[in-house]
């Protein structure tokens, strides 16, 4: 064997151990190995790090802003964590159909949270009925807590709302909402929780 080959058959040794020793190889044709990408499904979506958010209790306290981990999941854990439809919305910016979840205001005080991260996005007493068939609130409980970002589909620019905490599509907002913002957030239903306010 030439200094070459002998050259060659260590860097192949040296390329198996360090892949087994990941535990990611695949066989392919010619008896090659190499290794196997992390399928997409496992991959983390989005960037780790913190986010400055402003923190409510359920008794409706704000109890001020905090840095907390971003929540960042690869998409075969958003799968589990959320429903299909709330999947498909929050990850993928769907739509729910008009008047297909809860959109009437409750009857008793409360916030309505991030479904995926339990992030404060809106107070129960800003919801108004805008005739639209989707939750629709004239501000959110603190601008900090949302990304707003322009959305160009279906041939129109719209301002995208995203919960800062987990990156998760919510829905959008519009210029015709009622005083004294004049703003109409509209939110996909199967975006939010709503936790009835709990006295202290």
């Amino acid at each position: 064997m030439s200094r070459l080959d002998e050259t060659l058959a260590m860097d192949r040794r040296r390329f198996l151990r360090a892949a087994l020793g990941g535990g990611a190889l695949l066989a392919v044709g010619g008896g090659w190995l190499v290794p196997r990408l992390h399928a997409a499904a496992n991959t983390p979506v989005g960037e780790a790090g913190n986010v400055l958010l402003e923190i409510f209790d359920d008794a409706g306290r704000d109890l001020g802003a905090r840095e907390v981990p971003k929540l960042v999941l690869s998409d075969a854990q958003w799968r589990q964590r959320l429903s299909p439809a709330s999947y498909e919305i929050m990850r993928h910016a769907g739509t729910e159909r008009a008047f297909s979840g809860e959109h009437e205001r409750p009857a008793v005080p409360g916030l309505f949270r991030c479904i995926a991260c339990g992030t404060a996005l809106y107070d129960a007493a800003t919801e108004f009925d805008s005739g639209t068939g989707w939750p629709s609130f004239w501000q959110p409980i603190a601008r900090r807590n949302l990304v707003e970002t322009t959305d160009h589909l279906f041939g129109m620019i719209r301002t995208a709302i995203s919960c800062k905490g987990c990156d998760s599509h919510l829905g959008h907002v519009f210029n015709d909402g009622p005083r004294p913002t004049g703003l109409r957030y509209c939110m996909n239903s199967v975006a939010l929780r709503f936790v009835p306010r709990r006295t202290v």
